[in-house]
């Protein structure tokens, strides 16, 4: 193991970075989409959507962090700013419901991957998520369309009510709901 050169990098800095190494992957990605930090970041290539979640400190709530939005993406991992703390994740985090999780390390400029993130269901096994991972397909699916409006805050949770304005008018939708522009 080597020392740190340096101050430890911001979440910011560690997100970056790890949208930097997903574009290298294929994928798209998305920095705090929903304007409210609830998924650090989204990544998606095709129909696949992986979330990642980032810690500087505190592993262990970004792990329970990662379980808890398994029902939004097809994967999850996490990264924190400490070798160490990804290297006991790895080693705490062997059950059925955890190995699944990736764990990754990164000091704010390049991120390795001590474990892949993987599905959560076996192919052509029962996935109880998946009306919920296409619920958020579809919100994705809004905002490269342009559907939803710049800076519209959402909890990325379908049914949650938010509002926002439709310019003359004040507008309400669901996120769960498509989305219909005004002439």
């Amino acid at each position: 193991m080597t020392a740190r050169a340096g101050p430890r990098p911001s979440e910011r800095a560690i997100v970056t970075a790890t949208a930097r190494f997903l574009e290298g992957r294929g994928y798209w990605t998305r920095i705090d989409p929903d304007g409210t930090d609830y998924f650090d970041l989204v990544a998606r290539r095709g129909e696949e959507v992986g979330l990642v979640e980032a810690k500087v400190a505190d592993s262990r709530a970004v792990f329970t962090q990662a379980l808890v939005r398994r029902a939004w993406g097809d994967w999850v991992a996490v990264v924190v700013a400490s070798r160490r703390s990804a290297e006991t994740l790895v080693r705490r985090s062997q059950g059925s419901r955890s190995e699944p999780v990736g764990v990754w390390w990164c000091d704010g400029g390049a991120v390795e991957v001590l474990r892949e993130a993987r599905t959560w269901t076996a192919a052509g096994g029962d996935d109880p998520f998946a009306p919920l991972r296409a619920r958020f397909r579809g919100v994705l699916d809004a905002l490269d369309r342009g559907d939803l409006p710049e800076g519209l805050t959402w909890s990325g949770v379908p049914r949650t009510v938010r509002r926002a304005s439709g310019g003359r008018s004040f507008r309400e939708w669901r996120l769960d709901e498509a989305v219909e522009r005004e002439p």
